[in-house]
């Protein structure tokens, strides 16, 4: 992870917003750069207060330059803000919601069973030397157990698991939203083998679940690189219908298999929907919807499912639920 030197009027700002983020086990390069840059601009330009002159200036300049398809970067300034005023500088700027990437929905590759047994079959015979060899099977089972977000599972923390719950704390995902999960007893034994494994290797004092050869957390580039190669190994197609399979798959397939499964049993689907957006961690229920929809075994009944469901009056999702 590349470091950077800060020298703006913002500087001890930014440095104290990526420790904090390395505190939570959270860490980017995407977002070191996108604050370095703005450090710069910031030097360049005089800039002296975290105002909306200052921040919409540098963000609609970078705009400009950037392509449509690559905004993502936008939210590092928008965060550093929020950090800044929660910290006591209540004169920050918060980045408006008006500057946000647009979401493209990618058309899932919808997993079947048989590919999905086939996957874990050679996940179960994987070994490239690394401690993947033990966390393949791990770190997908659980995206597919329950319907992590690839990051999510990438950052998850040893002390984010507790095997006597059990249950898993996903800290700080996306919208800067914390969930807790309840798992199965399954799970946590897959989660149990899978920490002694690493602990054996490199002790009981990492700060990650999931690592790389070197103890350090497992970075995103390597997750698809494993994935693909187990994919292979089990003789699965690259594509189908135009569409390539990836990790997040797993966690459409925990979404529309969850649906289908309610469904077969004649269990009311709209009911069950806020349940399904809480421990997915939808920030609204158009992002549930959208798994209706891709299930492959779509029914015209679910079209008369509504949004006006109140998710506040529900448990934390798992517990007394």
């Amino acid at each position: 992870m590349r470091a950077y030197d800060y020298s703006s009027a913002f500087a001890a700002d930014i440095e104290a917003f990526l420790a904090f983020k390395r505190g939570v086990g959270i860490e980017s390069d995407s977002r070191n750069w996108t604050l370095y840059d703005f450090d710069r601009w910031c030097v360049d330009n005089g800039a002296a207060g975290f105002d909306r002159a200052c921040v919409e200036s540098y963000v609609k300049q970078r705009r400009a330059r950037t392509s449509p398809d690559h905004l993502t970067w936008m939210s590092h300034i928008r965060e550093l803000g929020r950090f800044m005023r929660a910290s006591g500088r209540e004169d920050a700027y918060v980045l408006s919601d008006e500057f946000s990437a647009k979401m493209v929905r990618v058309a899932p590759y919808l997993l079947t069973q048989s590919e999905v047994d086939a996957f874990f079959e050679a996940a179960a015979g994987f070994d490239n030397g690394t401690p993947w060899a033990w966390q393949a099977t791990c770190f997908f089972g659980l995206m597919h157990a329950c319907g992590l977000r690839t990051c999510e599972a990438r950052r998850l923390r040893v002390c984010d698991v507790d095997l006597d719950a059990p249950s898993l704390d996903i800290m700080w995902s996306k919208g800067n939203r914390s969930r807790r999960l309840a798992i199965t007893g399954e799970v946590a034994g897959m989660l149990k083998r899978c920490d002694a494994e690493t602990s054996a290797l490199f002790g009981q004092g990492r700060h990650s679940f999931f690592v790389n050869g070197s103890g350090n957390p497992a970075d995103p580039t390597t997750v698809g690189v494993v994935f693909r190669r187990i994919w292979r190994a089990a003789g699965l197609p690259e594509s189908k219908g135009g569409k390539s399979p990836r990790p997040y798959c797993f966690r459409h397939r925990f979404a529309y298999a969850n649906l289908e499964r309610w469904r077969k049993k004649g269990v009311d689907v709209a009911e069950m929907l806020p349940y399904l957006a809480r421990y997915m961690g939808h920030s609204t229920f158009d992002s549930t919807y959208y798994y209706v929809h891709t299930s492959p075994d779509f029914m015209e009944e679910y079209a008369a499912v509504v949004a006006e469901s109140d998710a506040s009056v529900l448990p934390e999702v798992g517990f007394d639920a």
